[in-house]
Formats: structure tokens, C-alpha cells, sequence
């Protein structure tokens, strides 16, 4: 079958102006290269090991904001073309929220699991992350908790979550701790 591509930030979340993060694009397939797009602009081929190719933001600014996809290519031709992430880049506002899990971190396969992010500020909504994945969970209005059932080995992974407040303009905290899941 054709290949695909996933693309996503790491770590995942908004990028404060001065930080860091790296947009990572892998294909499971050859040994192909990969170029890297902002818009309908191409940005350059990417630094890159076997399957994996990244691209590091560091000393963020608002220029770096905007939606990007990878394309893979072999021999020249494009074989395949990603989703498009979506980065921001935004001033952040401390404290951070505080991520944490029951019933814990080691669940069987077919488990319910409940990630609860906390947060000492009035906030909007909650975002949780699962590093690896180009869409963030929204979490729910009311309160911040986000209920995952009969939860796969793909669940597994590394999880944070950020709050933002819609007060006047979006204001976005500092991300939380992070969170290992293992799914047995």
C-alpha cells in the first residue's frame, strides 16, 4: 500500500516566544527524504534518521506560527503527503496545570482510564496531550477530566496536558508534568 506519514510536535503543546520544540515526520517505508512545508512554502529537507526526520524550532517567534505538512519522497517523486499540524506560538502564563491518572499508570488492555488535569487558576478548557499524536483531547468545559475506555496498547504513551482561559484574549498556561501510561 502507499505509505504514510505522521507528523507531530515534540514535546507537544504551545510554544512560548523564546522556546523550543521539534516537528518530527515518520514513515515506516524505505529510505526515502522528506521535505517540510509551511503554508504552500517549502521550508527544507530535514535532518534525518532511517524512518524519522525532524525539523527543531529553537528561540521560537511568532513567525513560526502557521499549519505544516511533510512530504516523502523516493527518487524524487512524492509517494506521500501528511495530515497538517497546527503550531502556536504564544506567551505563557504560570502555574502549570497538574496532570495526573487513575486508577495509575500500569493498566491492562480493555481498562478505563480517567486523566485528571488540575489547575489553581480559573480556567476555559484543558488540552491533553499524547506525545506522538498530531491532535490534541479537548478536555471537557466543566472540568478537567478526560475519560479514555477499553484502552489499546496505541493509548499507551507519554501524556501532559495546558489549560487556557478565554478572559479578554486566549490565555494559555505553562504545560504540565508529564505522565508515562503503560497499557499491558
Amino acid at each position: 500500500g502507499a505509505p504514510t506519514i505522521s507528523i507531530f510536535l515534540k514535546p507537544p503543546g504551545v510554544i512560548p516566544p523564546g522556546g523550543s520544540s521539534t516537528i518530527c515526520c515518520i514513515c515506516q517505508h524505505g529510505y526515502g527524504s522528506f521535505v517540510l512545508y509551511k503554508g504552500s512554502q517549502r521550508l527544507r529537507a530535514l535532518e534525518q534518521s532511517g524512518s524519522r526526520a525532524e525539523f527543531s524550532i529553537s528561540n521560537a517567534t511568532y513567525e513560526d506560527r502557521g499549519t505544516y505538512h511533510c512530504h516523502y519522497l523516493e527518487g524524487g517523486t512524492v509517494l506521500a503527503r501528511s495530515d497538517e499540524l497546527e503550531v502556536f506560538v504564544e506567551e505563557l502564563h504560570p502555574p502549570s496545570p497538574d496532570l495526573s491518572v487513575l486508577p495509575g499508570h500500569e493498566v491492562s488492555v480493555g481498562a478505563d482510564v480517567m486523566f485528571h488535569c488540575t489547575t489553581t487558576h480559573p480556567s476555559t478548557g484543558c488540552y491533553l496531550y499524547l506525545e506522538g499524536q498530531i491532535r490534541a483531547q479537548l478536555f471537557s468545559r466543566e472540568q478537567g477530566d478526560y475519560n479514555l475506555s477499553h484502552v489499546q496498547k496505541g493509548d499507551s504513551g507519554r501524556y501532559s496536558c495546558q489549560c487556557y482561559n478565554m478572559s479578554t484574549s486566549i490565555q494559555w498556561s505553562t504545560v504540565s508534568n508529564t505522565l508515562d501510561l503503560v497499557v499491558r
